[in-house]
């Protein structure tokens, strides 16, 4: 499966069915040759819409859990999507 393959399917969290958004990168291990992870579109704030800035949701290959023809099936883990402040006072 290519990249351009992957970027027109829909992305949904399983847990609450929420929709992610469609596959914008991979990442990749050069000395394996794998796919490690996906990368889709985050939610930003104003600034960052304002600077062009471009976020994105890093969800680990061990938490996808079905390629399908159209949609891929991810459970997110809290740590990764919550929006909470971390103890230096930044959002994540």
């Amino acid at each position: 499966m290519t990249l351009s393959e992957l970027r027109t399917k829909e992305v949904i969290d399983v847990k609450d069915g929420k929709r992610l958004g469609k596959v914008m990168d991979i990442e990749f291990c050069v000395v394996d040759s794998r796919v490690t992870a996906l990368v889709v579109p985050a939610d930003t704030s104003f600034m960052q819409s304002l600077r062009g800035e471009k976020c994105g949701l890093v969800i680990p290959w061990e938490d996808i859990k079905r390629i399908g023809d159209d949609v891929i099936l991810v459970t997110i883990k809290c740590e990764d999507s919550c929006n909470e402040q971390n103890s230096s006072g930044n959002w994540r």
